[in-house]
């Protein structure tokens, strides 16, 4: 058995990557899938698309590298976040359509739990803050919703997960209901501190805690899959932003990584120190292996190739997003536009989940090369917004100093230059950008016996590109000051 499959089920699609013996890629398949936004801010998935995408690929994946099941050693699963699916515990049908984690519908439930005074515990506890980003306000607006949901939640004969429990729940046929610490600790329902489920947090939200599912290591034993044609382990199990600080090999504290996929997600490993951020940040688990925690401080940005999406479908001035670069290099330098994507509510630091998109700036003459530039830079002022409270929740004199960038849009040199530009930081791109598939590949893999210990993993890690800052303190401090007012704008409407 010389194979890991990874399982990496996104936001926009899901797909199957086979690694050979040397974590070299053998395979890909992808599939797409329908969106859904019953109202402004909402955002569901049909939760069948979710399971049946994913065993499409993974068959096409297999039939693409000519490998049968007994060729796989294990899989590793990585998934979109927060995404909350309930479940019957008898006929595996969903109650409801997922609600993706985009989705800022519960905004007023958070409210009314910050009104009441029960913030600061739920941060202490959690490490996040109320928004409903996370996926406990969304469990509680599902159960409240669905008629009879409630008393089944109860009984013990409705299941919750997020996605990797419920695609762990599916390739098992319903033996294995169980997640990992850091998919758990997404939910608001974890206590990271004690590694359990929270029940005061549980008894404040209505969620019943039968309906939860068992919390193991990243490197866990998740059952096996017989679906397939044969028997095949599961052996790792991360969410998408922890599989690709894995996949970075950022196991040292201090190193920090930035994924760039529909969003945005910085995380910085911060070892064994829960910090408590002072800047809105989140408090999160990067790992757990053998039952030991390492922590991160992560910021996390709602809309980054979303952006890009925008313009491809609901503008329609592009017809891929590889076009952007190409428009962006050919943008009106005398134009100072801005693009604030707060499609969906703002992310880190600032955690609105009422502000909604804006475009500062625009004159006669603006068109689809200066959108398609400000869309592109919008990126790289929101990860600045990260790394400034990075740089002010951990005292470190070289955070920052060097950025490792993983995702689809680390593709555009463009990007990738703006980024160096407005951070004065190193950007480091690994000759691997499939980050997130390939950590929880050599999760699965390292478990199974495939591939070698962290020491000889993170020896594995090859640069790309480097890119360095080219442009003075100066035009660095004008631009982001023009954003900050961008932002202003925005919260102010």
């Amino acid at each position: 058995m010389t194979h890991v499959m990874a399982i990496d089920q996104g936001t926009t699609s899901s797909r199957a990557i086979l690694f050979d013996d040397k974590l070299g890629i053998a395979a890909v398949a992808q599939e797409e899938f329908e969106q859904h936004y019953p109202r402004s801010g909402w955002v569901e998935h049909e939760v069948s698309d979710l399971w049946e995408t994913t065993e499409r690929t993974f068959r096409m994946a297999m039939e693409k590298g000519a490998v049968k099941a007994s060729d796989i050693a294990a899989i590793g699963i990585t998934n979109q976040r927060e995404t909350t699916v309930i479940w019957d515990a008898e006929t595996g049908e969903a109650i409801h359509r997922a609600i993706v984690w985009q989705d800022r519908r519960t905004a007023e439930i958070c409210e009314a739990l910050r009104g009441a005074g029960h913030a600061a515990m739920v941060t202490h506890k959690t490490g996040l803050l109320l928004d409903p980003y996370f996926s406990g306000t969304k469990v509680k607006w599902i159960l409240d919703q669905v008629e009879g949901a409630r008393a089944k939640a109860a009984e013990g004969k409705l299941l919750f997960g997020t996605v990797d429990c419920y695609l762990i729940w599916k390739l098992t046929e319903g033996r294995v209901h169980a997640t990992d610490a850091t998919n758990a600790a997404r939910t608001l329902l974890y206590n990271i501190r004690k590694g359990c489920w929270d029940a005061e947090i549980c008894e404040l939200l209505g969620v019943p805690m039968a309906m939860l599912p068992d919390v193991r290591d990243s490197d866990g034993d998740f059952g096996e899959t017989t679906v397939f044609g044969g028997s095949i382990p599961i052996r790792g199990v991360a969410g998408d932003q922890q599989a690709a600080t894995v996949g970075q090999a950022c196991f040292k504290p201090g190193m920090m990584k930035s994924t760039y996929g529909t969003g945005c997600f910085a995380l910085l490993n911060t070892g064994d120190t829960l910090v408590e951020s002072r800047n809105r940040l989140l408090g999160t688990i990067a790992y757990q292996f053998g039952g030991k925690v390492t922590y991160a401080l992560e910021g996390s940005i709602f809309i980054a190739g979303a952006a890009v999406q925008w313009l491809r479908d609901g503008l329609k001035i592009i017809e891929e997003a590889s076009q952007t670069q190409g428009l962006a290099e050919k943008a009106d330098e005398g134009q100072d536009v801005i693009l604030v994507p707060a499609f969906t509510g703002l992310g880190a630091p600032y955690w609105n989940a009422e502000a909604r998109g804006a475009v500062f700036g625009l004159s006669r003459n603006t068109g689809p090369a200066e959108l398609a530039k400000a869309a592109l830079q919008s990126v790289g002022f929101q990860t600045r917004d990260l790394v400034e409270a990075m740089r002010a929740d951990w005292d470190a004199d070289d955070l920052g100093a060097v950025l490792r960038v993983d995702g689809g849009m680390t593709g555009s040199d463009w990007t990738m230059q703006f980024l160096a530009d407005i951070l004065g930081a190193q950007v480091d791109r690994p000759t691997i950008l499939e980050t997130t598939a390939q950590g929880v590949a050599w999760i699965a893999g390292w478990k199974a016996g495939v591939y070698p210990d962290q020491e000889g993993f993170a020896k594995m890690w090859a640069l790309e590109r480097r890119f360095e800052p080219v442009r003075d303190d100066s035009w660095r401090a004008e631009r982001y000051a023009a954003w900050k007012r961008a932002i202003e704008g925005t919260l102010a409407f």
